[in-house]
């Protein structure tokens, strides 16, 4: 099956509502990005990081992913958003077809967000980088409107 969607998992939404995320700098809470080949299938049922069809280590691509740092969550208008600071892995040499982000912190490392790269995305031996979208009402990674 290949990587086909970009979806917020249902879990994630339950869990905000429980208090599971704490997306504040200084919150205490690490959420890290891992990376996946196009085998990866995720749906709006997936509740958690998984190492299947991860990609392998390379260059500082860790298992697991990489720290994201995070975007202190605001609002514009009716949306609450957050994001995260772009992110970098060195001497890398990868081909990835999407992400997922979770909550590294909290109990079953719990998915955040499924995000679909639209093709493979590589690097050999050089820098491969996860660019979010502006901080914005539309374009920030997480909102809720």
């Amino acid at each position: 099956m290949a990587f086909t969607t970009t979806v917020m998992p249902t879990s994630f939404k339950v869990e905000i509502l429980k208090g599971v995320h704490n997306f504040s700098t200084g919150s205490g809470q690490t959420f890290k990005l891992a990376l996946y080949d196009n085998s990866a299938s995720f749906t709006a049922a997936t509740t958690a990081y998984t190492t299947t069809n991860e990609v392998s280590a390379s260059g500082s691509y860790t298992a697991g992913g990489g720290t994201l740092t995070k975007v202190t969550p605001t609002s514009s208008g009716t949306t609450a958003l957050t994001d995260f600071a772009d992110l970098s892995f060195t001497t890398a040499t990868i081909t990835a077809y999407g992400a997922m982000i979770y909550n590294d912190t909290a109990t079953g490392n719990p998915a955040v967000a499924i995000l679909n790269f639209g093709g493979a995305k590589t690097s050999t031996a050089g820098t491969f980088s996860v660019v979010f979208p502006a901080a914005t009402a539309t374009g920030a990674i997480i909102r809720i409107a």
